[in-house]
């Protein structure tokens, strides 16, 4: 059984005419933190919509305190140094729902997929449910 939660979108990484796939993360305390990439869940039209959503909120630099990761984790989850430079930063200011079953043991979402975009959302309020982990 799947879980969801919502997630701030924080970066991607461009696709051939639209973005192929999206960063998210949460708040905890004053710190932006990864979670996971997300390739699932998109069509080729949801893909260039949020990619136009994404467009005038690029930033320079990766907004998450835990990122580039040390090592690569044996999920293949992480992002490393040389992963980051394909990325796209952006504001957290959108929200995404994500459905995942779990969280792995480096605290990164676990086969997950994109499910929507809900527009009445704060992503300043977006911090890793507990409820969750149940």
């Amino acid at each position: 059984m799947n879980r969801g939660q919502e997630f701030v979108i924080r970066g991607y990484t461009p696709g051939l005419h639209a973005l192929d796939l999206i960063i998210v993360g949460y708040d905890r305390g004053r710190d932006l933190v990864y979670a996971g990439r997300e390739r699932n869940g998109f069509v080729p039209a949801s893909r260039r919509q949020l990619f136009e959503k994404l467009k005038p909120l690029v930033i320079p630099e990766c907004p998450c305190v835990n990122l580039p990761e040390k090592k690569q984790f044996r999920w293949g989850e992480g992002l490393s140094s040389e992963e980051m430079k394909k990325c796209v930063w952006i504001r957290p200011q959108l929200v995404a729902q994500i459905e995942f079953p779990e969280w792995t043991e480096a605290d990164r979402l676990r086969y997950s997929k994109f499910v929507g975009l809900p527009e009445d959302k704060n992503a300043q309020k977006i911090v890793r449910e507990l409820a969750a982990e149940l």
